[in-house]
């Protein structure tokens, strides 16, 4: 599958009800793709590219949030 076409598939897939497993393999993915897509930008400068980095970027932070868990007390 395309590079654009996984991007798109990322981006449509529904995040709720994910598993801490599902979250971490779903920022990693998100971090392949936003590394990939930026070798591509590097050489085409093509403001889609950017656009597509930013809106993986958002939904990475939020998957990423919602890892970090309760502060535990001590």
């Amino acid at each position: 599958m395309d590079l654009l076409e996984q991007a798109k598939a990322y981006e449509d897939a529904k995040m709720s009800h994910m598993s801490t497993s599902d979250k971490v393999s779903a920022s990693r993915e998100a971090k392949r793709l936003i590394l990939a897509i930026n070798e591509r930008y590097k050489e085409t400068k093509d403001e889609s590219l950017m656009d597509l980095m930013k809106r993986l970027t958002v939904k990475k932070k939020k998957i990423e949030k919602r890892l970090g868990g309760l502060p535990t007390e001590l």
